[in-house]
């Protein structure tokens, strides 16, 4: 598997330290750094390096912004960031948005977003400063419960959609998984909500359904994360951290490029087994699920430090704990650290 290369920095107490040198930065799946840490990104953007700490085997380890060439935006509320996107311009980086817009509202499954009407907003206006190619529309997950039908999802997803297809190319989703993640479960259970996995006819019916509303969208489908082969519906494997996306938009970034392998990208697929280009079989993320079909990137957001407050959340153990860690994180917004702590957010 490839790995970043590592450098020497001079750390937050003037110590020379080790740290990873990151092409690509993902910002974050763990967190939303957008809406909560945007003001502490970009004075780690200033000072130069993040801290961060392993989930699994709480060993920190600091990773320097140096040579980042691209950074991934995770959202379901960008508008705290879009007053700082200026400064990311004009420091000649390069960006986009993956944007989580679902529509909860009624069940209140996503208490700590706004409205699904701001969030059409917001979206719309990160479009018009940006460009459609820039922003990915995505619905996930998609949540069964003993309230919301496939056909309830479909008409939730054709609300938004019928608003938001001038403004995106693409649109990504998964079907929950709840058996999976044990603390997802045990979350919705505790909320007393009535959730279940989706079975292989409800996931066609979905597809079939999700295509057809696609004939006046005209979008890139794509499912994010899922075995499924979906494509006689219109629907790929997605790649969220896009080498596709990256060499359309950033094609002017030498760098970057020679870092994707250009040349080759366009034939890029991770899913056609011998036909895998070994450039791409390379920059495969082998830390994320087996059909997840991202290039690599270095993840720097933190588990149990989203205050979205979403009841499905595969990243928080338990809205106490995201209290504790949030509140420790305004007491010191200037640490490396996302939650002000040389410790592994509190669980």
């Amino acid at each position: 598997m490839a790995s970043w290369d590592k450098i020497r920095i001079k750390n937050e107490l003037g110590e020379i330290v080790d740290a990873q040198a990151p092409i690509i930065i993902s910002a974050s799946r763990s967190t939303d750094i957008p809406a909560f840490y945007s003001d502490w990104f970009m004075q780690r953007l200033k000072e130069g390096f993040v801290k961060w700490t392993n989930p699994f085997n709480g060993i920190p380890i600091y990773v320097s912004f140096s040579k980042a060439r691209l950074f991934v935006f995770w959202s379901k509320n960008p508008r705290p960031m879009m007053e700082h996107l200026d400064a990311l311009d004009n420091n000649g980086l390069n960006y986009y948005f993956q944007y989580t817009l679902n529509d909860y509202d009624a069940e209140h499954y996503e208490p700590g977003v706004p409205c699904v009407g701001e969030r059409i907003k917001t979206f719309i206006d990160l479009s018009k400063q940006l460009g459609k190619e820039r922003i990915i529309w995505r619905f996930d997950p998609l949540l069964l419960t003993d309230k919301i039908s496939v056909r309830e999802l479909l008409n939730k997803v054709e609300n938004i959609g019928n608003q938001l297809s001038p403004y995106t190319s693409r649109l990504v989703f998964s079907f929950a998984d709840i058996d999976a993640y044990g603390k997802v479960g045990r979350n919705l259970a505790k909320a007393g909500i009535k959730a279940r996995e989706f079975n292989s006819d409800e996931i066609k019916e979905f597809a079939h359904g999700i295509a057809n509303l696609n004939c006046k969208w005209n979008l890139a489908l794509g499912t994010c994360a899922e075995q499924i082969d979906l494509e006689e519906y219109g629907i790929e494997h997605n790649r969220c951290v896009d080498d596709r996306l990256v060499v359309r938009c950033f094609k002017h970034d030498k760098e970057l490029m020679e870092f994707i392998g250009h040349e080759t990208c366009e034939q890029l697929d991770f899913f056609d087994g011998p036909n895998v280009k070994k450039k791409s079989q390379k920059l495969k993320d082998k830390g994320q699920r087996k059909a997840c079909g991202c290039i690599m990137s270095k993840d720097i957001g933190e588990y149990n430090t989203c205050p979205h407050g979403c009841v499905y959340c595969y990243a928080n153990a338990s809205p106490e704990s995201v209290k504790r860690n949030y509140a420790t994180h305004l007491m010191q917004p200037c640490s490396p650290y996302i939650c002000g702590t040389g410790r592994r957010p509190d669980a």
